[in-house]
């Protein structure tokens, strides 16, 4: 009964961030007033790195592995569950990962929720900062986002040596 449980509560990860979007943009701007936005700013992209570092953390436990392999699974059970993320892959092998995604749920819930502007910290960032948590030796470079305007976004991983 309690695996029952603990299963229904469980949200997916847009859902998560549209839940969260809403709260944590009043207290950036909440803040921003107070302390000035660059303060504020720098305050939330330090939180949300922490965060961020957790979850690669306790993705890699979840997933038993931090390889390119554990990683893909991610991006697509759990960053693009529920056609949260449309995923085109470029290529897959033990040392690169690149894929692209030609459409975000997450733009346009930020979007909606009017705090689109904020898209890029809330969501964008967590992307490098959860490697540092699943596994350092593995970079992401991106040229593009959907959320800065961009036709896809150019996901681009290799593990490092």
């Amino acid at each position: 009964m309690k695996d029952e449980k603990k299963h229904s509560l469980k949200i997916t990860h847009l859902k998560r961030r549209e839940v969260q979007a809403p709260i944590v943009s009043s207290l950036i701007r909440g803040f921003a007033n107070e302390i000035g936005y660059e303060n504020a700013i720098g305050i939330a992209k330090e939180v949300i790195r922490e965060d961020a570092v957790l979850s690669g953390k306790t993705l890699a436990e979840e997933y038993s592995g931090n390889s390119i392999s554990e990683l893909s699974k991610i991006a697509k059970e759990v960053w693009a569950k529920d056609v949260a993320l449309e995923i085109k892959m470029v290529k897959e092998t033990e040392k690169e990962l690149f894929f692209d995604v030609t459409h975000c749920r997450y733009a346009e819930i930020y979007e909606k929720l009017g705090v689109k502007n904020l898209g890029c910290i809330l969501s964008c960032i967590r992307d490098f900062y959860f490697l540092e948590g699943f596994n350092p030796k593995i970079t992401l470079k991106r040229t593009i986002t959907i959320m800065e305007g961009g036709d896809y976004c150019d996901f681009r991983y290799v593990v490092e040596e």
